[in-house]
């Protein structure tokens, strides 16, 4: 710095302004991945941390839960659980959403209400194992349904109203039906 008529002056012209390429990060924030195999001099050169011979040390090895020879940690540790490769999966649909359905006119109240029609009416994505019926609204019209599954609160609700059940059995290709005042015996 240099002192005119009693002032401190400064020879540098840009101090004070900050320019991008004056920035850098604090010394050892970004370290370098390491480079395998490139010499002595990179600390992972000649065997490149895989050892010296044996399976690992070469490549398209994939042992993985390997231990040894030992039984592995996944055999020796007791299986839970059960996989039925009979069960269903099912559309469930409450009684709300088929009179949603009748009221926005996707539905009709007089036709026979199939897994087909709610496919086609857009209340169900994909057929999957058919559909249930489950109780969860108020119902008071009398519907024909012809579905795979439906629950006993949801029966009770339907023939209350008029209408009758169908429950169609697709592994065997079989068929109940219950009407209002006719019981299933």
């Amino acid at each position: 710095m240099g002192l005119v008529a009693g002032k401190a002056t400064c020879f540098r012209k840009d101090l004070g302004k900050m320019k991008l390429n004056h920035i850098s990060d604090n010394a050892g924030s970004r370290k370098s991945r390491t480079r395998a195999g490139r010499g002595s001099g990179s600390g992972k050169g000649k065997t490149a941390g895989r050892g010296h011979k044996g399976q690992r040390s070469r490549s398209g090895v994939s042992l993985r839960g390997f231990e040894g020879g030992q039984t592995p940690l996944h055999m020796r540790l007791p299986k839970r659980g059960f996989n039925n490769k009979f069960s269903k999966t099912f559309n469930v649909i409450t009684l709300g959403r088929l009179v949603r359905a009748i009221e926005s006119g996707k539905l009709s109240s007089d036709a026979v209400i199939t897994t087909e029609t709610l496919k086609i009416a857009g209340v169900i994505k994909r057929f999957r194992d058919g559909v249930r019926i489950v109780n969860g609204g108020n119902l008071n019209q009398a519907l024909q349904l012809k579905v795979e599954g439906i629950s006993a609160g949801a029966r009770a609700v339907v023939e209350k109203a008029g209408g009758s059940v169908t429950l169609v059995d697709l592994t065997t290709n079989t068929v109940e039906t219950t009407e209002a005042g006719k019981s299933d015996k």
